[in-house]
């Protein structure tokens, strides 16, 4: 591959923020399309054919081979795969869009502190997977999409909460009847995390971009002070 040129910060950080978009986009994209497969391989939406096959050299008994339905035996094989799939692009899309909404965030506050990072970075856990940030943003007053971005966040807050709770209701054992819908209603409201995470990252994603308009309009007039100051040094004909 060519050898990137240098960039500015400003620059090379909303790339990183967008790499987490287009990570988190990907597997978005991934989810959707495990989940209509699944959805098809649901046995009632298809009659099984009763047609069988016969194994033979495989003893069923008294000599007589093992008679198999291939037809119904691939529903469930493809019911089970495809719902495999769908389970683990769920993980994966709501990993990325949490990364996405949290490098978001951390981003904005970088630059509110007067950093200057030319990446998001994150730290690891001991297996070496990026640990997400803090999601919430504050000091955006003059931001006009500032109401939009609240408003993402306490949904996103919400469904992590109701995770929360499921998981201490599991820990339970035993449930009550109404703690036992409570659970289902936790688990329900959670499911919604990776879309939430991905709303809210998209929003902060926009919220980037009003953050380094003025380092962007700083480098600007470095460039042209630049430039002034290299034509005031050329010798006159």
């Amino acid at each position: 591959m060519p050898e990137k040129t240098q960039q500015h910060w400003t620059e090379s950080l909303f790339d990183s923020v967008y790499a987490l978009y287009k990570t988190a986009h990907e597997y978005q994209l991934a989810h959707r399309a495990t989940q209509l497969l699944a959805a098809q391989a649901e046995f009632d939406r298809h009659k099984p054919h009763e047609g069988r096959i016969a194994l033979e050299g495989h003893s069923a008994g008294y000599g007589r081979p093992i008679m198999k339905e291939p037809h119904p035996d691939a529903l469930f094989a493809l019911l089970r795969v495809y719902g495999d799939a769908a389970s683990e692009m769920h993980r994966r899309y709501e990993e990325a869009a949490l990364l996405f909404a949290s490098g978001a965030a951390w981003a904005i506050r970088s630059i509110q502190l007067g950093h200057t990072p030319p990446v998001v970075s994150f730290q690891t856990d001991q297996y070496d997977n990026p640990v997400q940030h803090r999601l919430s943003i504050t000091g955006l007053t003059n931001y006009a999409g500032a109401p939009a971005l609240g408003r993402a966040y306490e949904q996103l807050a919400r469904r992590l909460s109701a995770a929360d709770h499921a998981v201490h209701l599991a820990e339970q054992g035993d449930l009550a009847d109404h703690e036992a819908g409570e659970f289902h209603d936790a688990v329900d409201t959670a499911m919604g995390i990776a879309d939430s995470a991905y709303a809210y990252g998209l929003l902060a994603q926009r919220a980037v971009n009003f953050v380094l308009l003025e380092p962007r309009r700083a480098r600007e007039r470095e460039i042209a002070l630049a430039r002034a100051a290299a034509r005031t040094d050329q010798p006159t004909p």
